[in-house]
């Protein structure tokens, strides 16, 4: 019944090199299981979403469309990880096609999974985006949920879901630098609002993709991946991370600090929480791409 639903064949995106094949004999969670050879497989390139869904029923998604099925692996990389999963785009014979359906995709387009901020190749990540917007116009799977989406106005939302993948959407007020870390600021007070933090070493990647990010002061955007720390902070390592959502209105004023007055590059500055490390949540994210607008 999940197949029926329109997924992106192989030629259409993610068409990295094969590795093996093999038949589906467990479903160990929403995004991985057992092949019958004894290998483990991770789904990569897409995450579960934050809701008040079972592990199970999210399981079930997974196993409705691969329980004992032959599939293909590929991707460009066949090390486990630390779990021992091999990490793979999966791939089934489509039962319409001489072509193979990508099991991500399919996921995706009933709204049983997010797509994941890791996926450095733009066809693949422009394939896996698409089925999930299909799933989003129709309002399928999680996205009947409009919570789905986390609002920056409601950080104690965010804080729920601290240490799981989610997508959060607001307004920027303000883009400050303070040492080597800028902050896009949602709020104004330090200790309680929502902010995105981006290296140093990264801010060439977001400008080789056009992305300016001072411009990005007063529009509504959407970030897409894991909150952390006591307070609710997400880190942002490349431009797919980020996506416009809309422009914005007229300049907020922004309330700035003692230190800020002495120094205006730098105004409300946010430390990172001694609980927070930024190299786990910043290492995997993705490759560069144009930040996209759309009006609401």
């Amino acid at each position: 019944m999940l197949l029926s639903i329109t997924a992106p064949a192989v030629a259409a995106g993610c068409a990295f090199a094969p590795q093996g094949e093999g038949r589906v004999t467990d479903i160990i969670d929403a995004r991985s299981f057992r092949l019958q050879d004894g290998r483990d497989v991770s789904l990569i390139g897409i995450e579960p979403a934050s809701t008040a869904d079972t592990k199970a029923n999210r399981a079930a998604a997974l196993a409705a469309i691969i329980a004992g099925r032959d599939v293909t692996l590929r991707g460009d990389d066949d090390t486990p990880d630390r779990y021992g999963r091999q990490p793979a785009f999966v791939f089934l014979d489509s039962p319409d096609t001489s072509e193979q359906v990508s099991v991500q995709a399919a996921l995706l387009a009933q709204g049983a999974a997010l797509v994941a901020a890791t996926v450095t190749d733009k066809d693949c990540a422009a394939t896996l985006a698409a089925a999930e917007a299909t799933a989003r116009l129709a309002k399928r799977g999680i996205w009947a949920d409009p919570a789905v989406i986390k609002n920056t106005e409601s950080p104690g939302d965010i804080l729920a879901g601290i240490g799981r993948f989610m997508l959060v959407e607001g307004k920027v007020l303000s883009v400050r630098q303070a040492g080597a870390t800028t902050y896009l600021n949602f709020g104004r007070n330090w200790t309680r609002d929502f902010a995105v933090t981006i290296p140093k070493r990264m801010i060439a990647v977001f400008e080789a993709a056009g992305i300016v990010l001072k411009s990005l002061e007063n529009r509504r955007i959407r970030v897409r991946a894991a909150a952390f720390g006591l307070r609710p902070f997400c880190c942002a390592s490349a431009s797919r991370w980020l996506a416009a959502a809309t422009s914005a209105g007229s300049r907020p004023s922004i309330r700035r600090s003692p230190r800020a007055r002495s120094s205006p590059a730098i105004s409300s500055p946010r430390r990172l929480p001694p609980s927070a490390s930024m190299n786990e949540f910043c290492r995997p994210m993705a490759a560069p791409t144009t930040i996209r607008s759309s009006k609401r």
